[in-house]
């Protein structure tokens, strides 16, 4: 059972004891992501969250970051996303005061030293490149260009390299200053622990971080009258593609609808989209359908890396799976086993003392509420076929669909055409 403890300054603190593990993980998650930034700085949150690690005014070099958690076999990242910043330490629980130290000081104290911002600089432009080489994960920011354009939700996580080679250290401690702030930051902590005496550790280590609001986001502006494509040319061996339409936002019960229709479509090799595509005709190797939703935006989408040959066949193959799950009601057993996949999943996703702080705390961080899993399961076993239909009528309206392509392609038109159905 998880206990949350809301400070005086607004700090949130979420503990998880578990009974089955020898493990602890602390994971501190700040509402801060690329959705909070502005076009100047395009990319600092994600530039930043590398800095945490390379020197704190009590651990000045990165090794004296690394090394102690290398020491006792821990697992320790970070990562960023739209709406949130993350870091975390996973190791035996005996070592959970060393973890809770470092954590803390990573989110609190980074130095921002400009020696280290140049040479981090190389490793983030040399990271977007990375990215650009690869046609299935450029296809994914193609796709947030496309559904949200020239605002924040539309902007790469990473960043343009232009604006990473010009942000300096003034920048760095501004934005930290504005977000890194009690209101915006989660704690969370769990596994093998004792609740009263990890909070306590928590209000010591973080006594001195600010009370200031925080900065808040900019709301995502949505407007689509057709369908629309965004096709980005690049000479490979296998077209990259993301198909689907418009959903709903985390504060939208539909989503739990989303997500069963989504399950139903490409979730799992038995789905009917990998059974179609994949074993059917045989024409990709990878396909998957996900609802994706944050605080102010969401989407239902198919994910597939296909035969260059094939992709309008492709294509229309999917729209047409699309057409049938908005006229036929799914069967009541189709839908069982969707909402049985979901459940297994859920289950396989919060075994281990990290999955289960990231549970957590994603709800708290994104939706200042949280429901346990228990909770969410009866969620989507309330969802009715007629209620998947509904969301299948009105996600994959003409009006709504949108289609992002990496591929060796340029004529946008003949996509566009495939659309209009």
């Amino acid at each position: 059972m998880y206990k949350k403890i809301t400070l005086p300054n607004g700090l949130r603190i979420l503990t998880m004891p578990m009974a089955n593990t020898k493990t602890a993980t602390v994971l501190t998650l700040v509402a801060a992501g690329s959705k909070y930034e502005t076009k100047d700085i395009n990319g600092i949150s994600h530039f930043l969250e590398h800095m945490t690690f390379k020197g704190t005014k009590k651990r000045p070099t990165p090794l004296d970051i690394a090394e102690p958690l290398d020491r006792v076999g821990g697992n320790y990242n970070a990562f960023t996303g739209q709406e949130y910043t993350g870091y975390y330490a996973k190791a035996d629980g005996k070592h959970l005061d060393l973890l809770l130290n470092i954590i803390s000081d990573i989110t609190l104290n980074p130095n921002f030293d400009q020696k280290e911002i140049n040479k981090e600089r190389g490793v983030i432009i040399e990271e977007i490149n990375m990215y650009e080489d690869m046609p299935s994960r450029k296809v994914c920011d193609v796709w947030e260009e496309l559904l949200y354009g020239d605002q924040p939700a539309g902007w790469s996580t990473a960043g343009q390299k232009e604006i990473i080679a010009r942000l300096g250290r003034e920048d760095f401690v501004k934005y930290h200053k504005e977000h890194y702030v009690a209101p915006k930051v989660v704690v969370a902590v769990s596994g093998i622990i004792k609740q009263e005496e990890v909070v306590e550790k928590i209000k010591a280590l973080f006594g001195t971080i600010s009370d200031f609001k925080g900065e808040e986001k900019i709301p995502v502006k949505e407007s689509q009258k057709k369908p629309e494509v965004n096709l980005v040319y690049k000479k490979t061996d296998q077209t990259h593609i993301i198909l689907g339409g418009r959903a709903y936002n985390i504060f939208d019960d539909r989503h739990y609808a989303a997500e069963v229709l989504a399950t139903i479509l490409g979730g799992g090799m038995s789905s009917r989209l990998f059974g179609l595509l994949r074993d059917k005709m045989g024409a990709a190797y990878y396909v998957r359908t996900s609802a994706d939703e944050s605080t102010d935006t969401g989407y239902l989408a198919t994910s597939a890396g296909i035969d260059n040959r094939r992709v309008e066949e492709i294509i229309g193959a999917i729209l047409e799976e699309y057409k049938k799950v908005k006229k036929i009601k799914v069967s009541e057993s189709e839908l069982s086993k969707a909402k049985e996949h979901i459940e297994g999943g859920l289950t396989l996703s919060i075994e281990t003392s990290d999955e289960l702080a990231s549970f957590y705390c994603f709800q708290e961080v994104l939706k200042k509420e949280i429901l346990e899993p228990e909770e969410f399961v009866k969620k989507i076993n309330a969802v009715t076929a007629d209620d998947v239909l509904e969301a299948a009528q009105d996600i994959f309206r003409p009006e709504k669909l949108n289609l992002a392509l990496v591929g060796p392609f340029e004529d946008k038109k003949l996509f566009a055409d495939l659309l209009k159905v």
